[in-house]
């Protein structure tokens, strides 16, 4: 009897976290299971509880060194709900400024650190030489560019945030601080050059993308549940409903925060610390969803600003809508770097947000349940507070970006590995000659 064979990649790399990939195959190659391990557990929801309500924003954060901004604003305004309290328009302007330049930042980070080196150099390109630092060495003018926007992006935080990693200023019923009109003219300078960063973004996704086509319309092509927040059918992260499509395409489910319980479930798996969140009504595995980029682009019918809504339109005419393509979530990044560059402009623009009314001047605490949700770069991000009379803060539920998206990985996983190990789909495909031969 021939013993299965176990393939153990221990750490991921490029990954934001502690993660571990097992593929168990048979005789003749067969993939008879696939995990991805979540090894560590974080207990920010036990960190949480017996403190005042309003100490939550400030230790949120801590949470992650990619998404503090997010985890920031989702506490926040699951403080304010729980409260009742709804901060001056000015604040929300500079929160949506701030989750802006965050996810400008993250997702120039992503595409040019964690994915562009396989690109460039090909996926089977030596390892010493696919990566971020020979990016730097043998197109130093595309790393420039790269470093740019990552720059704009995380500077841009730290004005608003007072920090640029793990901010501070957003409290329950507004903002610490106002922009100055200084800060505002000095960004604003900024712009031109950061929009035709952007735009040389935008070229090279779609080379990208063109020259892979065969990878991405083959590799990890996986249906699956879709969710992200929506703004009256446009895409958002700062606020709106929830929304879910199915595989098929159809939107099923469009709800406010505080329903999420009638929508969200929860799976615990043996072989990881972090659980499977997936549509309730479908079951699981059945109703497995993903988010992130190319989930948010599929649950929404268009973008919220003009040249994003092109970008996204030249997407979907490339992969239709849904995608099920794994590998098109390269692009749906480039098409939100893209939302977000404008928004910034068109916030930066607004006087509203030098306005110096941006908090309110009294909250008070309160015996409250709220739910805040924005979207993190990687998807969906809930906060979920009850408070006691006194405004301490007695339970906590956190369902982050990697709850949603584990099982669609482990899903797409297995088509991959299907494809490579089954199907030995590997000699089929058709790869471009790399950008860079080393």
């Amino acid at each position: 009897m021939t013993e299965d064979r176990v393939i153990r990649v221990e750490p991921v790399t490029r990954l934001e976290g502690h993660g571990a990939l097992t593929i168990r195959l048979g005789p003749g190659n067969k993939v008879k299971d696939i995990q991805f391990n979540v090894s560590s557990t974080r207990f920010f929801e036990k960190f949480l509880e017996g403190r005042p309500m309003e100490e939550a924003p400030r230790i949120a954060p801590r949470i992650c060194g990619i998404c503090p901004i997010p985890h920031h604003l989702a506490s926040v305004k699951a403080v304010e709900a729980a409260w009742d309290v709804t901060p001056p328009p000015a604040a929300i302007k500079l929160r949506r400024l701030l989750i802006e330049a965050k996810q400008l930042s993250s997702h120039a980070i992503h595409f040019y650190a964690l994915a562009a080196p396989d690109f460039v150099f090909g996926p089977f390109a030596d390892p010493g030489v696919r990566n971020v630092a020979a990016v730097l060495k043998h197109l130093p003018d595309v790393a420039v560019q790269a470093i740019k926007l990552m720059e704009f992006g995380q500077e841009l935080c730290r004005d608003i945030g007072a920090k640029a990693i793990h901010p501070t200023t957003a409290i329950p019923g507004g903002m610490l601080s106002p922009l100055s009109e200084g800060d505002r003219d000095k960004w604003l300078r900024q712009v031109p050059e950061m929009m035709e960063n952007i735009n040389k973004t935008v070229e090279l996704a779609k080379k990208v993308v063109n020259d892979y086509i065969d990878v991405v319309t083959k590799v990890a092509v996986t249906p699956t549940y879709y969710i992200g927040l929506s703004n009256d059918g446009a895409l958002d992260i700062y606020d709106g409903t929830v929304r879910v499509m199915d595989p098929e395409g159809k939107i099923v489910a469009d709800f406010k925060p505080p329903e999420y319980t009638e929508y969200y479930g929860e799976y615990i798996p043996d072989h990881s610390y972090a659980t499977h969140i997936y549509y309730k009504p479908a079951g699981y595995p059945d109703g497995i969803w993903r988010a992130n980029t190319l989930a948010r682009c599929n649950v929404n019918e268009r973008m919220a600003t003009p040249l994003a809504d092109e970008a996204l339109k030249e997407m979907r005419g490339l992969v239709g809508r849904p995608s099920h393509h794994t590998f098109a979530y390269h692009y749906a990044r480039v098409v939100e770097m893209v939302q977000a560059a404008e928004m910034i402009q068109r916030l930066l623009e607004d006087p509203e947000t030098v306005s110096t009314d941006v908090k309110l001047s009294d909250v008070e605490p309160k015996a409250g349940d709220g739910v805040g949700i924005v979207e993190a770069p990687r998807g969906t991000l809930l906060h979920n507070y009850v408070s006691d009379d006194r405004g301490m803060l007695v339970r906590a539920n956190l369902i982050v970006a990697t709850n949603n998206n584990i099982a669609g990985i482990e899903k797409s996983l297995m088509d991959a590995a299907r494809f490579v190990f089954e199907q030995d789909g590997l000699k089929e495909l058709s790869l471009p000659e790399p950008l860079v031969k080393t």
